[in-house]
């Protein structure tokens, strides 16, 4: 430990030398020859300017013109005429044979029918076979649901599928 103290007390007698005077005359010399220009900032630097690139904001802009204008805009005229997302259809009784009380105890009567439409989407023009007269296809993706109930004891029986529909719609001409 005594001698750690002893390489302090050296250490704090140490002082710098002073620099030779031909150093000082070389900073000197080359303090006069660099441009000014070349001088350092500190890590202060100026803005920069904010450049545009004419040509690529051109580009970008023509290719967004060139895709709305070859884009298919999807307009269905027949979507507004009815509702579109659900119908609920009850089934009309005389529509069902009446059940014999003698034969069957229990059974399910059909209580309804609910389509709902999910898409519905005109697929454009259409020649069918070797008719001249267009028609507008237009397809439709639905999920219907039936559902059944048994009266005498209350239970329900339900059906889900999907279905798809493709409509055939002939166009008027000149």
């Amino acid at each position: 430990m005594n001698d750690f103290s002893e390489l302090e007390a050296e250490l704090k007698q140490l002082r710098p030398a002073a620099p030779s005077p031909e150093l000082a005359k070389r900073i000197e010399h080359a303090l006069e020859e660099a441009p000014a220009t070349e001088t350092r900032t500190a890590g202060v630097l100026p803005k920069p300017k904010i450049r545009v690139n004419w040509f690529t904001l051109g580009l970008g802009l023509a290719g967004a013109a060139a895709f709305l204008l070859l884009a298919r805009v999807d307009v269905d005229p027949t979507s507004a005429d009815g509702p579109q997302i659900a119908a609920n259809t009850p089934i009309i009784g005389e529509a069902l044979p009446a059940p014999n009380p003698d034969t069957v105890q229990r059974g399910y009567v059909a209580e309804g029918v609910t389509r709902v439409v999910y898409t519905r989407r005109d697929e454009g023009l259409a020649f069918p076979g070797d008719s001249e007269q267009p028609v507008r296809r237009v397809r439709s993706q639905t999920h219907e649901t039936t559902q059944w109930r048994d009266p005498s004891t209350g239970a329900s029986l339900r059906v889900s599928y999907p279905a798809e529909e493709v409509e055939f719609i002939p166009v008027g001409g000149q």
